[in-house]
């Protein structure tokens, strides 16, 4: 079982470090106008926050400091899902490639919040 968690973990860190540099090679190519800076900045915020804390969160000095990690990365996930609806609803960006990010935002959140759920049933 630890053999598997630990790879669910890599996997996972893998998975936001990736999905990051998606996101800041999408920024790139986005116009350049005030709205899409100001939005790209929080995207850009929320996005590389999921797996900065996924990092914290291995560094933690206990149980309830890494869950508390693994909750504000989930919740950067969900911000991220926003910003993304917000610029492809806004017509800002190419729906294809944002709805491929989302989809991606999408499977990071349910891992997650599946990590945060064994988390809380955990006795300690």
């Amino acid at each position: 079982m630890q053999n598997y968690d630990s790879k669910f973990k890599s996997n996972l860190k893998e998975r936001c470090y990736q999905f990051s540099l998606n996101v800041i090679a999408l920024t790139d190519y986005l116009p350049n106008k005030r709205s899409v800076w100001i939005i790209t900045d929080q995207l850009i915020r929320s996005a590389t926050s999921i797996g900065a804390n996924l990092v914290e969160a291995r560094a933690s000095s206990s149980r309830l400091e890494f869950k508390r990690f693994y909750e504000i990365a989930l919740k950067s996930a969900n911000e991220t899902q926003y910003w993304f609806c917000l610029l492809r609803d806004a017509k800002l960006a190419d729906s294809k490639a944002v709805d491929n990010l989302l989809q991606e935002i999408i499977e990071i959140s349910n891992m997650l919040a599946s990590g945060v759920m064994k988390l809380k049933n955990k006795k300690f």
